[in-house]
């Protein structure tokens, strides 16, 4: 379970700005890659909700949304995204880069030091420390799991009633048998990813992909 002692070593309980970053829709073929930066009071933050973070993918869609609603009235939180097209122009590890930095910059605060999900660090100009399973080590970086998750579901949800039938509701663009049977009868959508197999075997014919 995810603790505090990484934002401690950081010096959290002396009050130096740690903020704890994750994000949600690296793998969908479709829609954003959004990402979360949280600070937590590990003086403050109810013993209640200190229990019950936990790492986004350990927990149940309803159990996330609770947890939501309560982080957003215990935590400062900042939110950052890269659409479908700059993940297409970037590729996705450079686009989810670019979604932490916008979500640091949407906290409005100068942190001491960020703790990242994940051995890549994104373009920040204060310290980084890269946590590989922070989701599972870290609270503020479980915390921003929940958010970034909760979000991006709630966003593909929107977006299905604009372009329906690829079940992103449910499957929120991963590449479930509903949403490749959809892509198959439907072709793609503008918020689909090109770069993304199987999205490209998609693609409209043009003459100059048949020239070359």
């Amino acid at each position: 379970m995810p603790d505090f002692a990484l934002e401690r070593a950081a010096g959290a309980a002396a009050g130096r700005i740690v903020v704890g970053i994750d994000e949600a829709g690296r793998g969908p073929l479709a829609g954003p890659v959004v990402a979360a930066a949280v600070v937590l009071d590990c003086r403050r933050l109810p013993r209640s909700l200190r229990r019950d973070i936990d790492d986004s993918k350990r927990l149940e869609p309803a159990e996330r949304r609770r947890l939501h609603t309560a982080l957003t009235s215990e935590a400062q939180i900042g939110l950052g995204l890269a659409d479908a097209g700059e993940i297409d122009r970037w590729n996705i590890l450079r686009a989810t880069l670019m979604a932490m930095r916008r979500a640091v910059d949407a906290l409005g605060l100068a942190p001491d030091v960020v703790l990242v999900d994940g051995p890549t660090p994104p373009p920040l100009s204060c310290p980084i420390e890269c946590v590989v399973g922070g989701d599972g080590r870290s609270l503020s970086i479980a915390a921003a799991s929940i958010v970034a998750k909760v979000v991006r579901d709630s966003i593909m949800v929107s977006l299905d009633a604009f372009f329906p039938g690829y079940g992103w509701e449910r499957n929120a663009g991963y590449g479930t048998p509903e949403h490749l049977i959809a892509l198959a009868r439907q072709g793609i959508s503008p918020l689909h990813r090109r770069s993304f197999q199987p999205v490209r075997t998609h693609l409209p014919i043009t003459c100059a992909s048949i020239s070359s």
